[in-house]
């Protein structure tokens, strides 16, 4: 992989984790309940901090985004993605949020099977699983909201 197949992906991932913080700051303006306004505007700060890190990667030299393996509970699989309302529920809000992260972690593994290289094999895979790892937070939150009557 070349040094700027390397940087275009890089910059294809920070301008992943930018729609995602316009669409979080955007759904955080929308939205009327006060802890879902909180919420949003928690997951874009999340995005911007995503997309520092992939601009330290970038400038670090570093070629492989190294992250501990997560838990995948396939909670994602089993949500349909509701749409952005105004007057929506936190546990809707949250279902929302983890469809957005799968999306992101599917891209990214699809890209990663359609590659010959296998440095940008591995880059897309250290992305999948970043997204992943967001995925997973955003699941036990729902876990804990939308099950709450089974605690």
């Amino acid at each position: 992989m070349t040094i700027h197949e390397f940087k275009s992906i890089i910059e294809f991932a920070v301008n992943n984790e930018v729609e995602a913080y316009e669409f979080y700051r955007d759904a955080a303006l929308k939205v009327q309940d006060q802890h879902l306004k909180e919420t949003f505007e928690e997951l874009a700060e999340e995005e911007l901090k995503h997309k520092k890190f992939l601009e330290d990667f970038l400038d670090s030299g570093a070629d492989e985004i190294k992250v501990s393996e997560v838990s995948d509970y396939k909670l994602a699989e089993t949500i349909d993605k509701p749409k952005l309302t105004v007057e929506m529920k936190f546990a809707d809000a949250i279902g929302l949020a983890i469809k957005n992260e799968e999306e992101a972690m599917n891209m990214y593994k699809n890209l990663s099977n359609i590659c010959l290289d296998e440095n940008q094999k591995k880059l897309f895979l250290g992305l999948m699983k970043m997204e992943q790892m967001h995925k997973t937070r955003l699941e036990d939150i729902y876990v804990n909201v939308a099950y709450s009557e089974v605690w």
